[in-house]
């Protein structure tokens, strides 16, 4: 436990599942506080044993975020981190697209991101301090077939992470992106047991959490490195990640 985080509180979306239950628990561990939401409240009911305050929440709804907020001013009294986490995936052709399943993916992830912009930054303007994580991803620089409402969901969700930056630069707060990379977790449906394990991300998500005065803005993390989004060189980086590899047609994360 690391006695200078004490009193810190983390708000983590997405929280009952895959990469935001392991963040969960590793702030948990080193310290922090922690309000885990999710849609999914069984999810969350083990998070509460484990000492997290918890909501549902649906972050497609801007009255729940706003209310997340609330309730997480209620019970910490300040909001140091912000993970807009929350997420749902999808490997079908765009031919092949149900109606309203790519509305229900970019409501989740992009809708959820942008509420959460809304709901926080005014709290973190008052406190002149912040960190506010997205969950972003390297699928908009790929294209194979099944990857349009996910990978056009995390380039909006890159887009509004570089100018809510942008636009929270006079304070002490920080907005970033962080890239899991390739993990196994729940969000294409079934286990991918050949991906890094959630808990991989979290060294990632701690240092992006605890950026001191001054640092990094509108950046994109993987691995804890600065990543360059659409760089001309990314394609070779892709391709020799020695981590794991997802099998054919499944879109980075």
């Amino acid at each position: 436990m690391d006695e200078s985080v004490q009193g810190r509180t983390v708000v983590i979306t997405g929280a009952a599942g895959g990469i935001g239950r392991a963040w969960v628990r590793g702030f948990l561990k080193d310290g922090f506080r922690v309000v885990a939401a999710d849609i999914n409240s069984e999810g969350l009911s083990e998070l509460a044993q484990a000492g997290a305050l918890t909501r549902v929440t649906d972050v497609t709804s801007s009255a729940d975020m706003n209310g997340l907020v609330d309730f997480a001013m209620e019970k910490a009294g300040r909001i140091d981190v912000l993970f807009n986490n929350a997420g749902i995936g999808s490997r079908r052709r765009i031919e092949n697209l149900k109606d309203g399943e790519f509305e229900r993916i970019v409501g989740a992830s992009l809708f959820g991101t942008v509420n959460g912009l809304r709901a926080v930054i005014p709290v973190m303007r008052q406190q002149d301090y912040g960190r506010i994580v997205n969950t972003i991803s390297r699928a908009p620089e790929i294209d194979p077939a099944g990857n349009a409402p996910h990978g056009a969901t995390k380039a909006g969700v890159w887009v509004v992470t570089r100018v809510a930056a942008r636009e929270v630069s006079d304070t002490d707060i920080l907005v970033n992106g962080l890239i899991p990379g390739p993990t196994n977790t729940g969000l294409w449906g079934r286990d991918m047991p050949n991906m890094k394990p959630p808990e991989a991300t979290y060294p990632t998500a701690h240092m992006l959490a605890t950026l001191p005065t001054g640092g990094p803005n509108g950046k994109a993390f993987f691995n804890r490195e600065r990543y360059t989004m659409y760089a001309p060189d990314n394609e070779v980086l892709q391709t020799n990640d020695l981590r794991s590899e997802p099998p054919p047609n499944v879109p980075r994360e």
